[in-house]
């Protein structure tokens, strides 16, 4: 039923489409110079929503039609790394806000000095997996340190998970003896518990030894809700990749291990450049992308993706 109601609601926006193009061509036959602004206005807009159309086409994954969790952490470079975690975090944010999509903080961890270990969101609206997934990787960025009271340049490693919600439980099952839940007072940056009472929630995947973490509800049951739905999408991510494994070595190609890979570099200093790896779409309007402007990236990898 949710795969008929996504059809029909794709259906409907291209039927939508071809009937607004035809208005448009009975207003431009009418031949009538009074109307010549509005018509170009409204050919504007269906230029606009028929590139949308067609993009969309790229998306025909299994899950791309639906909402994501994604999930951004640090690594190697103490305070800087962290710092490059919030930058990229509020870079998502604005993307998401122009795009509409709806978004919750699920779990995240304060830096020590500054910015974050951590932040896992739910980000909630059509296609936001078959977006996201091309910024799965690791993320790369080269500035002037702030920290550094010498204001070196230093490089600092983030990366970027991001798996499909499985709204159908049957896709994936959780047996209550596979998982161990652990609670917990939730704690504020520099470790201090800012709850008297243990809401905070651990679960243990023991067949796959999966951790997931959920504190920033008040309620325990909300968080130990918001914990399994990240442990089932994770191990939803963990079977697709397996299955694509089996698939590469059926066909015998090497496959590729996607973990820990750099996919892009975001670089401040000595000059200002963002370079995607995998497709070399590159641009050097860096505030603009560290702004939310990430379309033309991802647009980018999609298209790189077709026939793949």
């Amino acid at each position: 039923m949710r795969e008929l109601s996504q059809a029909r609601e794709e259906l409907d926006h291209w039927r939508k489409a071809a009937q607004q193009i035809a208005e448009a061509r009975e207003l431009a036959e009418l031949n009538d110079p009074s109307l010549q602004s509005e018509l170009e206005k409204e050919v504007e807009r269906l230029e606009k929503d028929a590139s949308q159309l067609e993009f969309e086409t790229l998306l025909s994954g299994e899950y791309d039609h639906d909402n994501a969790i994604v999930t951004v952490f640090s690594g190697a470079g103490g305070t800087e790394a962290q710092d490059w975690v919030a930058m990229l975090f509020r870079m998502y944010q604005r993307w998401m806000e122009d795009h509409h999509y709806q978004t919750e903080i699920i779990d995240s961890s304060d830096g020590e000095e500054a910015g974050l270990k951590s932040v896992t969101v739910a980000v909630n609206g059509p296609y936001a997996y078959g977006y996201l997934k091309a910024e799965k990787g690791t993320h790369r960025l080269v500035r002037l340190s702030p920290f550094d009271s010498a204001h070196r340049r230093h490089t600092s490693f983030a990366s970027v998970e991001v798996y499909p919600q499985v709204e159908d439980v049957g896709a994936i099952e959780i047996k209550p003896t596979d998982i161990e839940i652990e609670t917990y007072r939730a704690s504020s940056a520099g470790g201090q518990n800012v709850q008297k009472n243990a809401t905070a929630v651990r679960i243990r995947h023991l067949p796959t030894g999966l951790v997931v973490t959920c504190q920033n509800e008040r309620s325990q049951s909300q968080n130990r809700e918001n914990a399994l739905k990240v442990l089932r999408a994770r191990l939803l991510d963990r079977q697709r990749e397996e299955k694509e494994k089996e698939i590469a070595a059926l066909k015998g190609s090497r496959v590729k291990a996607e973990w820990g890979q750099q996919i892009r570099s975001y670089v401040l200093h000595p000059y200002q450049m963002v370079k995607d790896h995998r497709t070399d779409y590159e641009t050097g309007r860096t505030e603009d992308v560290l702004n939310g402007r990430l379309d033309e990236f991802i647009e980018a990898y999609l298209r790189s993706q077709v026939g793949a």
